[in-house]
């Protein structure tokens, strides 16, 4: 369970939360609570809306084609399917690696570093969402009904996946409707314990 390790520790784990959480926050002050950029803040928080419906398609395509299509992506979500409670993620360093290089650099191409930042933010809230939404679904007790909606959701992703794949979204079932991939009703899951409770 070292640094790059699928498998975290808790320490590691809870340490990804902490991590994503004091960068937004930190990001957001920044990009809102300067008084010499107050004339961008419209813009920038159009941008970081934009980051954070980019996000929702992101996540819907990273679980689709990349967690369920190409190896050893397949196989290490596998491992996630096979035991859901454990403390599988991505890395903190591969996944902010991966936002700085593919969202907050090719924005400085088309954008100020200001936009660039709040393009930034968005996708690291939706990142940091999906990740807390997702780990709530596996390990908490909800009482809500959009949350026993969105566990249910996702408790068919993995009862249904190897005979009726689809519902691939976790933190919204918007993109599975637009690609054809919400499937919910279509068959009874299996009696089968994958964690989502």
């Amino acid at each position: 369970m070292g640094l790059l390790s699928l498998e975290h520790s808790k320490a590691a784990y809870r340490a990804d939360f902490l991590a994503y959480s004091l960068s937004t926050a930190v990001l957001a002050g920044v990009l809102f609570g300067s008084h010499a950029h107050a004339a961008q803040r419209p813009a920038a928080a159009g941008m970081a809306l934009a980051g954070l419906a980019t996000w929702t398609l992101v996540e819907y395509l990273i679980h689709r084609f990349l967690m369920h299509g190409m190896e050893p992506f397949r196989r290490w979500h596998a491992e996630h399917h096979d035991r859901p409670t454990a403390l599988i993620g991505t890395p903190t360093v591969f996944s902010a690696a991966l936002i700085g290089a593919l969202v907050f650099l090719p924005s400085l191409c088309f954008t100020s570093a200001w936009m660039g930042g709040a393009l930034t933010l968005g996708v690291l809230t939706g990142y940091l969402a999906y990740g807390s939404l997702h780990h709530g679904l596996h390990h908490w007790r909800m009482n809500t009904l959009w949350m026993k909606r969105r566990k249910l959701w996702h408790a068919r992703h993995h009862h249904l996946h190897a005979t009726d794949p689809g519902h691939y979204g976790v933190t919204t079932v918007f993109w599975d409707h637009v690609f054809g991939t919400a499937k919910a009703g279509r068959r009874k899951a299996p009696a089968r314990d994958t964690g989502v409770r």
